[in-house]
């Protein structure tokens, strides 16, 4: 037998142990289980930004241990098994590569995409922009909506409409800076974050997986200003920005 069948027959086994004896495994719903799957995905998240192979392995056996949680508890209800979420997936799989099970011809993964979007239209009574969950984080929901847009052909033709774009709602930012009114304020914000967003859409790159290396670099270098600075017997909160900026600069320079 397929040594992948008998991995998988495996662990269905051991989550059937689980669910009949242990007695954690057997108090939990699809409800509280529901935050800790969303844990581990940030976890593999982190994982596969740190390029630590070790750990994406261990992470994704995490995510997969919960998806086998929720088809066995399904089945219990008598809702859905494995079974029908296995194949379920492999028929929505041959229905949106019919370039592959079928004789569409495509030229790239851009016209991959567009026809992926197109075929979800097609499984239901369904806006273009449906799929997009409601509780995403707001950066990656805006991302997603801006691919969906694109892929009906709702987009802009040249990188360089869409930097004008963000200067015209920088300028707009800054016009409302000066009324002061907080709600105008927060509106023009936002356009200007997703201008920003689906400028960083046309250079190719994820705006999530941008914000997050910077946001671990600059943890890393507040934590490297905070240790040589405690390490001269000095509070952080005590230190002048002229004596922080040095080790800050210190910090960027071992990167």
């Amino acid at each position: 037998m397929d040594e992948r069948l008998v991995a998988f027959e495996r662990l269905l086994n051991i989550m059937d142990d689980l669910r009949a004896k242990c007695p954690w495994d057997q108090k939990q719903t699809m409800e509280t289980l529901r935050h800790l799957t969303i844990e581990e995905t940030y976890e593999l998240s982190d994982a596969i930004l740190k390029n630590d192979k070790n750990e994406i392995k261990k992470e994704i056996g995490d995510i997969l241990l919960h998806l086998v949680f929720y088809a066995k508890i399904g089945s219990e209800t008598n809702d859905f098994t494995i079974t029908d979420v296995i194949n379920s997936l492999c028929e929505k799989m041959i229905f949106r590569h019919p370039h592959i099970y079928g004789d569409v011809k495509v030229d790239n993964a851009e016209q991959v995409t567009e026809n992926w979007e197109k075929l979800k239209q097609k499984e239901g009574n369904k806006g273009a922009l449906s799929g997009v969950p409601g509780s995403m984080p707001s950066l990656l929901k805006a991302l997603r909506i801006q691919d969906k847009a694109r892929a009906i052909g709702f987009d802009w033709d040249k990188p360089e409409q869409v930097w004008e774009k963000v200067q015209e709602e920088l300028g707009e930012l800054q016009e409302e800076v000066k009324t002061g009114d907080k709600d105008k304020l927060e509106a023009e914000f936002g356009d200007v974050l997703f201008s920003l967003i689906n400028y960083a859409r046309y250079l190719k790159i994820n705006p999530e997986d941008a914000l997050e290396k910077t946001n671990k670099k600059f943890i890393f270098r507040f934590n490297y200003m905070e240790q040589k600075i405690k390490e001269q017997g000095k509070a952080l909160a005590d230190s002048s920005l002229e004596e922080m900026d040095v080790f800050w600069n210190e910090a960027k320079l071992k990167e």
